[in-house]
């Protein structure tokens, strides 16, 4: 038994020798580790990207045309359904200080239910026709329709016309807000991004964009501004009814806005609405008949750009119907969004935020 034990010492040596190598003076050295190459790849630049947002899309959508929903902000109308998958937010006064929103969607057949639709206001449907976005909405002002028919332009009107019959199937009323709780009838009409889809498709209104349009803006990963001020809550009064409040969120590099003291949600989900880019725009804003609605000049003015917890001043232009809002920094020079959502609050000129 010793002598087994022996032997089984003397083979163990010999094996830890033979894994060894020697170097010149007799001592073991050291055998270099071999390093696997690394199998990680760099991530793929996305193919294709949201012009609304400049966030990936499985699809190329740069040249198809999104559509713009108006949509009742009166709070006994609340929540709104759709308004947190929006890609672009307006907010402007509408007429005795209630404002209304404008959602646009670069692509309507991924939504839910998008309502409740209100009506048209001239100085929307320019914001619109910046997009050349298909235009949707229920009734409008009388200087709305004045310029309509003087263009000779087509919209999507769920009050008057084809689109507000049940044969068109694009709108319809929504049974649980009809059916009592606090909603009036004007608050309860609603439709889907599976009927704005087909029905606009079908019709030929929603398909590619007109010739020559492109939308130019500029979209980088971080645009948060490198000088202007800290701006962790930004209060934006649009009227002494209608106040905005927009809270940063470090965590999720996001401003999470709140209307009528409450957290500003859709009513699909229960979500907040968030945004990644903060704009606040003054504009000259002038009533213009006895109902209290404004004439809102879109051609130029200043405002501020908030991103990233930090806000800045700005300029902007949009000039013709047609033409696209543009942003430019204090120097002159065009301003890079970041990617993601973006909300723009019109005000006016006599009206100043609050930034803390």
């Amino acid at each position: 038994m010793p002598r087994i034990r022996s032997l089984l010492t003397a083979l163990l040596a010999l094996l830890l020798l033979a894994g060894c190598r020697f170097a010149g003076d007799g001592t073991p050295a050291a055998v270099p580790q071999v390093t696997a190459p690394s199998t990680l790849e760099p991530e793929p630049t996305p193919q294709f990207r949201n012009p609304l947002t400049g966030l990936p899309t499985d699809i190329d959508l740069s040249g198809q045309k999104p559509v713009a929903v108006m949509l009742n902000n009166l709070k006994q109308a609340l929540p709104q359904q759709g308004n947190g998958q929006a890609d672009i937010l307006y907010e402007v006064l509408a007429e005795g200080g209630i404002t209304r929103m404008m959602a646009v969607y670069q692509d309507p057949s991924t939504l839910d239910t998008v309502g409740a639709v209100r009506s048209a206001r001239l100085y929307y449907w320019q914001l619109a026709q910046g997009h050349d976005a298909v235009y949707i909405h229920a009734g409008g002002s009388p200087e709305f329709y004045s310029a309509r028919r003087s263009q000779g332009a087509t919209t999507v009107d769920g009050v008057n016309g084809y689109y507000s019959s049940a044969e068109a199937g694009l709108f319809w009323r929504d049974r649980e807000r009809v059916a009592g709780h606090h909603y009036d009838y004007e608050h309860s009409l609603v439709t889907s991004g599976q009927a704005i889809s087909t029905v606009l498709t079908r019709d030929g209104l929603l398909g590619p964009h007109s010739q020559d349009y492109s939308y130019e803006m500029t979209f980088v990963e971080d645009a948060t501004p490198t000088g202007g001020q800290s701006a962790q809550v930004i209060t934006v009064p649009f009227s002494n009814y209608k106040t905005g409040v927009f809270r940063y969120d470090a965590g999720d590099g996001l401003y999470l806005a709140e209307e009528y003291g409450q957290p500003y949600l859709d009513g699909n989900d229960g979500s907040q609405v968030a945004v990644t880019n903060l704009l606040i725009l003054q504009a000259t804003c002038t009533v213009v008949d006895s109902g209290g609605r404004l004439e809102v000049d879109l051609s130029s003015g200043s405002g501020w750009y908030a991103c990233g917890g930090r806000i800045i001043p700005i300029t902007w232009r949009k000039g013709a119907a047609q033409e696209q809002l543009r942003y430019y920094t204090q120097d002159g020079q065009p301003l890079a969004l970041q990617t993601g959502k973006s909300y723009v609050c019109i005000i006016p000129t006599t009206r100043e935020i609050t930034v803390e």
